[in-house]
């Protein structure tokens, strides 16, 4: 992928965003449980705030520059896992392993951009993209972690 621009980057990740926004949502509403399509609403919701950063970016590129790159913790449970389709009927582990390898492609592929690109700008903007993609995926790990602490495996 080349990119001439940084609203052509944002163009493309708002459009990523936008397309797990829709995933989300239509997996929320062929839930039968209310703590799935609880869940589903939450990612979605998530998903949205991204969109809405990266749209408020697009409006002030000054932002970039200002933006704070933090480490994000990698648990890396996400690594050992296997990608995986949705089916109806999933468990909510199962779930937790889509949303978590979902995170982890968005940050391979905005952490390969960075790597591909020439100037400091779209550096900075595709590591922003994969560091917001990790807090995500941070979360997801740590869900599902929890829930097999909560297991007693």
């Amino acid at each position: 992928m080349n990119f001439k621009s940084i609203d052509e980057i944002l163009g493309f990740a708002i459009e990523k965003e936008k397309e797990a926004v829709a995933f989300y949502t239509d997996l929320s509403k062929k839930q039968t449980t209310d703590a799935l399509l609880l869940t589903f609403r939450e990612l979605a919701q998530e998903e949205a705030k991204h969109v809405k950063l990266l749209t408020n970016i697009s409006k002030n590129q000054n932002v970039i520059k200002s933006y704070e790159l933090k480490k994000v913790p990698d648990l890396k449970i996400s690594d050992y896992l296997v990608e995986m389709e949705y089916s109806e009927g999933m468990i909510m582990q199962d779930i937790l392993v889509l949303a978590m390898k979902r995170e982890e492609m968005a940050v391979k592929l905005y952490t390969q951009l960075a790597m591909g690109s020439a100037d400091d700008e779209s550096i900075k903007l595709f590591k922003l993209l994969a560091q917001e993609e990790s807090k995500h995926k941070l979360t997801f790990e740590k869900l599902y972690d929890d829930g097999l602490a909560g297991q007693g495996h």
